[in-house]
C-alpha cells in the first residue's frame, strides 16, 4: 500500500446530543474531541444533532399533518367540488 493516500479508518465513538446515546463504529470522520469511555479506551469523539435513537420517524414519534388543527380536512373541503 502506498503511504498518505489512505485516510485514517479507525473506531470513533459518536455521541447523540440530543438523548446522549452512544455508539462505536469504525469510521474515517474528522474529529477534534475525545471521550474516555468506562472500558479505559480513549476514542475520537463525533457530535451528532440526531441518531436513530431520537429521530422521530425511527422512534415512531412523529406526528400526523391531519392533527395540525384540522388543515388537510379545510383543504378537502375546499377543494372537493374541483374534483368532479
Amino acid at each position: 500500500m502506498k503511504e498518505g493516500i489512505h485516510p485514517n479508518y479507525r473506531e470513533v465513538c459518536f455521541v447523540d446530543l440530543s438523548n446522549g446515546s452512544q455508539f462505536i463504529i469504525r469510521s474515517c470522520a474528522n474529529t477534534k474531541e475525545t471521550i474516555k469511555l468506562d472500558d479505559g479506551r480513549e476514542l475520537p469523539l463525533f457530535k451528532l444533532e440526531t441518531s436513530s435513537e431520537s429521530h422521530p420517524f425511527y422512534t415512531g414519534t412523529q406526528k400526523s399533518v391531519d392533527t395540525m388543527g384540522g388543515r388537510v380536512e379545510k383543504f378537502r373541503s375546499r377543494y372537493a367540488r374541483a374534483g368532479k
